[in-house]
């Protein structure tokens, strides 16, 4: 009932099923059905429908009124029982990509802390290859990347948001001129990819054939060196468009795009071990999923 009270406050503080839906990542029929629920739940009509409009009635008026502060309430009974129960330095392990700079995680880490003092965060950049093996291994508890397997069922695979793959190049390079670039046009263009030496094939091969990016590779250990690779008008570099600072100078950043004029899309995701689930690790997930679909 706490998680439908939930929505029935936020269709009321949005004026809107479909902006709450949004903000809850839940499908506008799901959120109804939520409402419809609690209603039948509680026996008495909370909303009046017309047509795409809507008003509270008074028992609708009486509970949303009540009904802050009993979930303030019940958001600090959680927090005080976990707390207890875990008895115990509570920590989140966070892994992500090497490579992403964006202020989208900062901000989210910001936020989460505020909010939940009570928890250690680590956090440290890894490629994809580690990130997984890290998880796998237990020695971190959430990863926030993008899609490179098959979702396994072990895992949590939250959806946070189809972000599109830039390339960085330098401003000597011709293409800097251009507001696009397509991935035919930079195939004989040096790629320049972060991976160490025994991951540097899985690497090409995501690259060449799923992405459909790269002829010529050149591999790095770090961001810092593929930037300063592409800086020095070696090559290109990708980036995902996830809330990323003003281009840097000496390099532009390019949309990339399939030949028929679609954008090359990455599916970022957070992922987790379902039996390692716990309340902060979906409460930074979803944290994380608000700031980069901000403003989107």
């Amino acid at each position: 009932m706490l998680k439908q009270l939930k929505y029935f406050m936020s269709v009321v503080d949005c004026n809107s099923f479909t902006e709450a839906a949004e903000q809850c990542f839940i499908s506008q029929s799901a959120i109804s059905q939520q409402i419809s629920t609690l209603e039948q739940d509680l026996g008495v009509l909370l909303i009046k429908r017309q047509k795409r409009k809507f008003s509270l009635t008074p028992a609708g008026e009486y509970l949303y009124h009540e009904s802050r502060g009993l979930l303030e309430q019940a958001e600090a009974i959680r927090r005080e029982t976990v707390r207890i129960g875990q008895n115990a330095e509570l920590r989140l392990r966070i892994g992500y990509l090497e490579g992403y700079e964006g202020k989208k995680l900062q901000e989210a880490i910001y936020e989460f802390t505020a909010a939940y003092p009570e928890v250690v965060l680590s956090v440290t950049k890894y490629s994809h290859e580690d990130l997984y093996l890290k998880v796998s291994n237990d020695e971190i508890d959430l990863v926030l990347s993008y899609q490179r397997r098959a979702f396994q069922d072990q895992y949590e695979n939250y959806h946070l948001q189809y972000v599109p793959c830039l390339i960085e190049i330098s401003t000597h390079n011709k293409l800097a001129q251009q507001s696009f670039a397509y991935a035919e046009e930079i195939k004989e263009i040096l790629c320049i990819l972060i991976a160490k030496k025994e991951q540097r094939e899985l690497e090409r091969i995501f690259y060449q054939n799923t992405l459909g990016i790269g002829r010529h590779f050149y591999f790095v250990e770090s961001a810092d060196d593929a930037r300063l690779s592409v800086i020095g008008n070696r090559g290109f570099h990708t980036v995902a468009d996830i809330g990323l600072y003003d281009d840097p100078p000496g390099l532009k950043r390019l949309p990339l795009l399939r030949g028929d004029h679609t954008p090359i899309e990455l599916n970022y995701c957070a992922f987790w071990k379902k039996e390692k689930s716990n309340y902060y690790i979906e409460e930074f997930a979803s944290v994380f999923k608000k700031k980069i679909t901000e403003g989107k």
